[in-house]
């Protein structure tokens, strides 16, 4: 009892943290960005645990029910870590992110790797997914491209997912699938932060420095991909539970798991 209540505790702390974050989602993932020191296991972004641990998990069902022939589009890539382990199950992987600081940095990291690349955008905007077919060509090339979103949908409220499925729709054409994978944890926020080692005492760097500067995370199950995803518009291929990886934050050398959904979706007709 007195460890539950413990809890409690870093509410006043939580919420000083939370005070300061840019609320609009643009600017505070840029200048989230634009600090990051370093990237992988030792480094400032919680979600980036330099392994491809979790990748191997979603391999089998990519070679399954994605067209191996297609590219794939990484939206929401940030540094490019999953981009770069995409580039090795498809001819060509283009990673989208919404920060600029985001895509230089994944630039960086993927320097020499002919097969991948990156571009600045809102994929949540209004006729994003068609201006990226048409501003890279060889997406569109083989009538449609693969979609890869790990760890997005949970951050943006239910009109941004819906519009970033349309997006996706554009991208996919008639041949691509889409593979999501995304944080589905089932506790609240305050549970949440203490499953990734937060105590009243003291909270890890990279959940703290997540905290003071992005949007609050939410949960993204069958429910919220019924919403974002309708059925009307996208058939379900495969569902069920995942594990998404972060640094280190509870352990000190053994990355933390985070419990998830996943997803592989296709459009429907496009004229649906």
């Amino acid at each position: 009892m007195l460890s539950a209540l413990k809890k409690y505790l870093m509410i006043p702390k939580l919420v000083r943290l939370s005070a300061g974050a840019p609320r609009d989602q643009r600017v505070a993932w840029d200048k989230f960005w634009s600090t990051v020191k370093a990237t992988g296991a030792e480094g400032d972004v919680l979600w980036d645990s330099g392994s491809d641990r979790e990748m191997k998990g979603y391999v089998h069902r990519l070679r399954q029910h994605l067209d191996a022939g297609l590219p794939v589009v990484d939206i929401g890539c940030g540094n490019g870590s999953f981009t770069r382990q995409l580039a090795g199950h498809f001819p060509h992987a283009v990673g989208v992110d919404v920060s600029l600081h985001a895509v230089q940095r994944a630039r960086t990291e993927s320097a020499g790797l002919a097969n991948v690349s990156y571009t600045v955008r809102d994929m949540t905007a209004q006729g994003a997914g068609a201006g990226l077919m048409d501003e890279l060509p060889v997406l569109g090339a083989g009538g449609g491209a693969n979609v890869f979103i790990r760890g997005v949908l949970h951050v943006l409220g239910e009109r941004d997912r819906r519009a970033l499925a349309e997006n996706v729709r554009a991208i996919t054409g008639a041949n691509g699938r889409v593979f999501l994978a995304e944080t589905d944890f089932q506790g609240n926020a305050l549970d949440y932060v203490a499953h990734l080692g937060a105590t009243f005492r003291s909270i890890p760097a990279p959940l703290e420095n997540a905290i003071q500067g992005l949007p609050m995370p939410g949960r993204f199950g069958p429910k919220e991909r019924t919403l974002a995803f309708p059925a009307t518009r996208w058939e379900l291929i495969e569902d069920g539970p995942t594990t998404l990886e972060t640094v280190p934050l509870s352990h000190p050398t053994r990355a933390d798991l985070i419990p998830g959904y996943f997803a592989v979706l296709k459009a429907r007709d496009q004229a649906g």
